[in-house]
């Protein structure tokens, strides 16, 4: 009933991966790893299923917008020259974007190669966990709002936050990882640094998003339709806009450990599973 057909993705499964894709998409523990892990043990592979994972981002976007569109207004009003903080954010997003699209352009066909793997997937998880864990020990005695608020952060803070951005083009690092690590040691408080994650992940997945449906939509379409694709974004719209409400409000009262934990345990499980043949 999940698994693909040679006639498309079948209902269920369009509906599974949306749900996953909307979830951890915002969470530091990786999209990709978990959609690469079930597109696996669901039998479903390809151009098409590797475009569709990529288009039902545009779901997870969209929940930025609805979230966070005071942000946006601000930064439209920066644009229009009458949002002095807006602007800036605006420059911030700008740069820190840049590092991880220049290197992906570079380096999508190494990329896709050599990473694009469970086992891959396994070992950034496994290490991203320790991370956390590491960095929650040393915040131990901070609490969640201890830093500076979003509207302090400066181009080089944001160009900083780029670069360490590159390293989640190696799937299961996370996005939003790398991203809110990098904001809090930069000085930004944990509910500011989870708000620029939200933000730039609006940037970079929309780029993203739109590359893979200009360049592969069409073969994406041709194996799946319409209609599977758009269900599986509308599922994934709805399960971020619960999942990024839960973060804010869960890192506002909680540190970062339990995603450090939940990581080494989904990496000693699909390890398990792949040393086993599973996957």
């Amino acid at each position: 009933m999940l698994q693909a057909t040679g006639d498309g993705l079948s209902v269920a499964a369009a509906v599974l991966l949306g749900l996953i894709e909307g979830v951890t998409e915002w969470l530091p523990i990786s999209s990709t790893g978990h959609l690469a892990v079930t597109q696996e043990l669901l039998g479903i592979d390809g151009d098409a299923a590797d475009s569709y994972a990529i288009a039902i981002q545009a779901g997870a976007i969209l929940a930025v917008l609805g979230l966070y569109r005071a942000r946006f207004v601000s930064i439209v009003d920066g644009i229009r020259g009458g949002d002095p903080e807006g602007r800036r954010l605006l420059v911030a997003l700008f740069v820190a974007s840049l590092p991880a699209a220049v290197t992906g352009l570079l380096f999508e066909d190494l990329i896709k190669s050599r990473l694009f793997g469970i086992g891959p997937v396994v070992a950034a998880w496994f290490v991203g966990g320790v991370a956390i864990l590491l960095v929650a020990r040393r915040r131990r005695d901070v609490a969640p709002d201890a830093g500076e608020l979003l509207a302090s952060l400066t181009w080089r803070g944001a160009l900083v936050i780029g670069l360490a951005q590159v390293l989640a083009l190696w799937p299961g690092v996370s996005r939003s990882l790398v991203t809110i690590l990098a904001a809090t040691a930069v000085g930004l408080a944990v509910p500011a640094a989870v708000e620029f994650s939200f933000l730039l992940g609006f940037v970079v997945l929309g780029g993203a998003t739109a590359y893979e449906t200009v360049s592969s939509g069409t073969t994406m379409v041709a194996a799946y339709g319409y209609g599977t694709p758009l269900l599986g974004l509308v599922v994934a719209f709805v399960a971020s806009l619960v999942a990024m409400r839960w973060m804010v409000a869960y890192l506002n009262r909680r540190g970062l450990g339990v995603f450090g934990w939940y990581r080494i345990g989904i990496a000693l499980v699909a390890g398990t599973l792949l040393a086993t043949g599973t996957i």
